[in-house]
């Protein structure tokens, strides 16, 4: 699995930055066509113009995806964290390790902040009902019945 990281400290102009926030997200959709986008959703800090900044650049990249008719959800980052490791309040550190158990991946980048777009894609799978972790059947026939859009 490749993940980038978006390394925009070179640029000094918050609105370079936010148009290579949007310009790349424009090309990860042409690129890939996304059936749908989770973002984690805007969250209360103590910093203002921190929050103002995150705010801006989640803005410019859910206008990226409206405009390319790809339907956005958000996640509170307490959901992503409950979803991914059982636990809301979960460090970075554990959620990055529960990401690279649960996807099997090699190895994180340095920056854990990389890793909260791949947290929120798995947030949103799981919450999709997509994913049926621990389902048991008797057999394949009650497998089948619970499952008939499943089957071609």
């Amino acid at each position: 699995m490749l993940m980038n990281e978006l390394v925009l400290k070179k640029y000094d102009d918050h609105y370079v930055k936010l148009k290579h926030i949007f310009d790349r997200t424009i090309e990860l959709i042409d690129s890939y066509h996304p059936d749908e986008i989770a973002i984690e959703a805007p969250f209360f800090g103590k910093n203002v113009q921190s929050m103002l900044k995150l705010g801006r650049a989640q803005g410019v990249a859910i206008a990226a995806g409206l405009s390319r008719q790809v339907p956005i959800t958000e996640y509170a980052p307490k959901k992503i964290k409950m979803a991914v490791t059982g636990n809301g309040n979960a460090s970075k550190e554990q959620v990055a390790g529960m990401l690279k158990n649960t996807l099997k991946l090699k190895s994180l980048p340095k920056n854990l902040d990389a890793t909260d777009g791949l947290a929120a894609a798995v947030c949103h799978f799981y919450n999709s009902g997509k994913a049926s972790v621990g389902k048991s059947y008797s057999g394949w026939s009650s497998f089948v019945k619970q499952n008939e859009r499943r089957i071609k």
